[in-house]
C-alpha cells in the first residue's frame, strides 16, 4: 500500500485513523444560564480550545501511521565507477594447506591446516586486502577441488564476498584438482550478466592442470565470446624453473603447470601469470591487478530499505508534549483562581 509516497508494512493500521476524530467528540462542559449576554465572548479561549483538539487529534494520527511501519523500499540505481566484474577462483587442493617457505616444505607432511603461513591462508588474507580496496567491483566467488562450487555470484554485496573468502579458508583441502570446471563454471557466471564493463578471472592455485580436448574447446569459446582478462596468481614453490622459463629438460615442459601456461596463453584473450612465492609476490601481484583493472564500470549500487516511522513518533511526541504543558498551564491557573 502506498500512502504519502510510502509503503507501509502493517497497512491494515490504517483502519484506526477515524479515531483522530475523538478529540472533536468529547463531552462539552458548557453550563446553562438564564440569559446568554451573561456569558462573555471570548475569542482566545475559542481558539486555544481548537488548538488543542488539533493537537490531540495529530497526536492520534501520528502514533497509529508510526504503528502502520511506514519504510521507503529497497532500490536500485546505476552510476559509473572505476573497476571491473572479477570472479575469484580459489584451488582448494590439499596442496594449498602447505606452506611457502622451504624449511616449510620439509615439514608439509604436518599439515598447516589453520596456521597463518598456508597458503590458502596467505591467499586468503590478501584476497580481503583486494576486495576492500575496490569499492566499485563487482564480485563472484568459485571454490573447487575434484568440483567447482560457485558459492557467490557476481554481487556488490562486499559484506557476502569477505564472509565467502573467509569461510573458503576453513577446513582441509581436498587431494583432487578440477580447473577446467572452475573456468567454465567463472565464464557462464558471466554468460548470465549484461554486460557492464571490465570483466576477470583470478585464478589462484598452486598447481596445473592438462585439459581435454573438448575442456579446451569450451573454454576457449566462452572467455571469448564473454570478453573476460584471465590472471593466475601461480602459488609456485620456492625451487625449480619459472613457468615462463624453457628448459632442454622434455620433464619440465611436459609439467601440468606449464602446459596450463601455454594453454592460456594460446586462449587469445588477455592474460598475466604471477608465480608467487611468497608474502611479498603476492602482495605485489594483487597491487598489480589493482592497478591494470580501473576501467570505466556501470556500478549498480542497493539503496537498502529506509524506515520511516521515526518522524510520526517525533510528531506525537512533540504534540503530547505541548498538550502536557497545557494541562500543566491549566492546573496552576486553576489553583491561582483559589487563592
Amino acid at each position: 500500500m502506498t500512502f504519502f509516497g510510502l509503503q507501509w508494512g502493517a497497512s491494515a493500521m490504517m483502519w484506526l485513523l477515524p479515531l483522530m476524530a475523538l478529540p472533536w467528540l468529547s463531552h462539552s462542559q458548557s453550563k446553562v444560564v438564564a440569559w446568554s449576554q451573561f456569558v462573555p465572548d471570548d475569542p482566545l479561549s475559542d481558539a486555544t480550545g481548537f488548538l488543542l483538539k488539533l493537537l490531540a487529534s495529530i497526536t492520534i494520527a501520528s502514533l497509529i501511521l508510526a504503528l502502520a511501519k511506514p519504510y521507503v523500499p529497497e532500490k536500485a540505481i546505476e552510476r559509473v565507477g572505476n573497476g571491473a566484474e572479477v570472479v575469484i577462483l580459489v584451488d582448494r587442493s590439499r596442496s594449498m594447506d602447505d606452506p611457502f617457505s622451504s624449511r616449510g616444505k620439509a615439514l608439509a607432511i604436518n599439515r598447516t591446516v589453520g596456521k597463518g603461513d598456508s597458503k590458502r591462508r596467505i591467499a586468503k588474507k590478501y584476497l580481503l586486502e583486494f576486495v576492500d580496496k575496490r569499492p566499485d567491483d563487482r564480485f563472484g566467488f568459485v571454490l573447487f577441488s575434484n568440483k567447482a562450487l560457485d558459492l557467490l555470484p557476481l554481487s556488490y554485496n562486499k559484506n557476502s564476498i569477505r564472509q565467502t573468502i573467509n569461510a573458503s579458508a576453513l577446513g582441509k583441502g581436498l587431494s583432487e584438482t578440477n580447473i577446467a570446471k572452475a573456468m567454465i563454471t567463472a565464464a557462464e557466471m558471466y554468460g548470465k550478466e549484461t554486460y557492464s564493463g571490465s570483466r576477470t578471472v583470478l585464478l589462484v592455485s598452486d598447481g596445473g592442470q592438462e585439459f581435454s580436448a573438448e575442456n579446451k574447446q569450451l573454454i576457449t569459446e566462452l572467455y571469448k565470446r564473454e570478453n573476460l582478462t584471465l590472471y593466475w596468481l601461480y602459488m609456485r614453490s620456492t625451487t625449480g624453473l619459472r613457468i615462463d622459463e624453457e628448459s632442454t629438460d622434455d620433464s619440465w615442459a611436459k609439467t601440468p603447470e606449464k602446459k596450463l601456461h601455454k594453454f592460456f596463453k594460446s586462449l587469445g584473450v588477455p592474460y598475466h601469470v604471477f608465480e608467487i612465492e611468497s608474502v611479498k609476490s603476492f602482495s605485489e601481484a594483487i597491487d598489480t591487478i589493482d592497478q591494470q583493472q580501473k576501467q570505466p564500470l556501470i556500478v549498480e549500487e542497493i539503496i537498502p530499505r529506509e524506515d520511516k516511522s521515526s518522524p510520526f513518533f517525533w510528531m506525537a511526541m512533540i504534540t503530547m508534549l505541548l498538550l502536557a504543558m497545557a494541562q500543566f498551564y491549566t492546573a496552576w491557573g486553576v489553583k491561582k483562581a483559589h487563592e
